[in-house]
């Protein structure tokens, strides 16, 4: 081969060897980012191709699919009751994408999870177009029910309920909501039209905010069930009727400020029991304050404080703060200073106490299953930590009873069960200039022992007079309605 022919052979197999390099850098490299671009038309309008697999709840669907018209996207998303279950199920939209459990079970819901390969590849070879896998929830439908409709009479708050056993959530309720059928579809007129209201730049009710699982706020008294167990824990007081060497007034240390309580109540010396019946501040103030922030950190943390919780939709880290002083100590101790709690998070310390002080980790989804509702992933309960032993569990279930049968809670008292409760009047705002968040934290328990639900309540009504807003008077009813229903609905 003479010279000139010999160059172009070898520069004609340099680029056959370049092209077979960037075909298999193609595939076997960029192949995920060019499937997943979201310029990539083509995978969209596969996703869209046929109906997705739903959400169940107590074995009925709360979303389904239907065929849309003048777009190369075939089929759009549905939901039944949308504004009560959007907490739960989020969205999927042809325009905006999906968030929480339409999000997180993506795979599953369009089929395309690798544990449904064997499914669709059957379908494959008997012609029948794939199939989208369902997610049956550990949801309440009638509790749900009650906590939506009572978050709907005060204008906003949140509710979660647990089962304590098992960390089954049989509630997740956010108010005000939105329905997420309005914007499933990708109509510019129409859904972008409908997004764009929801967005809190154009509604300051921020309707889309989860406020079950993603905002956190100061749990106020709520948090002195917290504080209890810590005293108790650490064996800084272990009888629930013995007198607290706590003085009325009481000054924070390293200041020259009184913590004050609310009204004339008797917290001088006050027992574990009395103070949580009149929600004293002085007296978990100075147990929070004797403790020592090392040690009421460490209890915070195991009732699920400063960890992000995943249900599986992830839920915020509540917060209680380290390195802080005695009189910081002693305000974050009831609830205030920099401390912060999701509805979860609360219900998750209500769950615990319940459970005779075993928290369990919470979670919404029961099982996965292929379209021919074969089950391809089962939930089992799984404990999260030990808060308490279960003799100071048991002590700490006495008080939040007595809290309810002739406390701050008597709201929540429900014939023929025993409830525990604790109230929270929690103040926000620069120099509590905002009206505060009404909170109450509860568990039902039956005449056989059993707990079947734990409840978490937070109402922020605007429209209320300050003077009337309380836990037990806004917040302890709707508790009391959702745990009525998980009991009617077991019976």
């Amino acid at each position: 081969m003479n010279k000139p022919l010999r160059r172009i052979a070898i520069f004609c197999g340099l680029l056959i060897l370049t092209l077979l390099i960037r075909d298999n850098w193609l595939q076997y490299v960029e192949a995920d980012a060019l499937q997943n671009n979201e310029r990539n038309r083509r995978i969209a309008i596969e996703r869209y191709a046929q109906p997705r697999g739903d959400i169940i709840v107590d074995g009925k669907p709360i979303t389904g699919s239907k065929e849309t018209s003048g777009s190369d996207f075939q089929y759009k998303r549905t939901y039944t009751d949308g504004p009560m279950w959007a907490p739960v199920t989020g969205y999927a939209s042809q325009a905006f994408g999906a968030n929480q459990l339409e999000s997180v079970e993506d795979d599953i819901l369009t089929g395309n999870d690798d544990r449904l390969f064997f499914r669709n590849t059957l379908d494959m070879i008997t012609g029948k177009e794939q199939q989208g896998g369902n997610v049956v929830t550990t949801l309440n439908t009638a509790a749900q029910k009650a906590a939506y409709e009572g978050l709907a009479e005060r204008g906003k708050g949140a509710v979660a309920a647990i089962e304590p056993s098992t960390g089954k959530i049989l509630a997740l309720a956010s108010y005000p909501s939105y329905d997420p059928s309005t914007f499933a579809g990708n109509s510019t007129t129409t859904d972008t039209k409908a997004w764009q209201k929801l967005q809190k730049k154009n509604n300051p009710d921020d309707p889309m905010l989860n406020r079950a699982l993603r905002e956190t706020y100061p749990p106020g008294s709520t948090f002195k069930v917290v504080t209890a167990a810590a005293a108790l824990e650490h064996g800084l007081y272990t009888d629930a009727d013995a007198a607290t060497k706590t003085p009325l007034p009481w000054t924070m240390p390293g200041t020259d400020t009184e913590l004050k309580n609310e009204g004339n109540i008797p917290c001088e010396n006050a027992t574990l029991r009395v103070a949580l019946q009149y929600s004293c501040n002085t007296v978990f103030g100075k147990v929070g304050s004797d403790l020592g922030n090392d040690k009421m950190l460490e209890t915070a943390k195991k009732f699920g404080f400063t960890s992000e919780q995943f249900t599986p939709v992830r839920s915020t880290a509540s917060v209680f703060s380290d390195d802080m002083n005695e009189s910081q100590t002693a305000l974050s101790s009831i609830g205030q200073f920099n401390t912060a709690a999701t509805p979860l998070q609360m219900a998750m310390v209500a769950s615990a106490v319940a459970n005779d002080g075993t928290l369990m980790k919470p979670y919404m989804v029961d099982r996965l299953q292929a379209s021919s509702v074969d089950t391809i992933e089962q939930t089992d309960p799984e404990e999260l930590s030990k808060p308490m032993s279960s003799e100071n569990a048991q002590v700490l279930q006495s008080m939040m009873e007595t809290v309810v049968s002739k406390g701050t809670g008597t709201n929540a008292q429900i014939d023929g069960v025993t409830v525990g409760g604790k109230t929270g009047t929690a103040q926000h705002g620069v120099d509590n200039s905002e009206k505060p968040y009404a909170w109450f934290i509860s568990y039902a328990k039956l005449d056989d022992g059993s707990s079947p639900v734990a409840v978490a309540v937070v109402v922020e009504d605007e429209a209320a007079d300050r003077g009337d807003i309380s836990g037990g008077g806004l917040a302890a009813p709707i508790a009391k309605s959702v745990m009525e229903a998980v009991i009617k609905s077991k019976q």
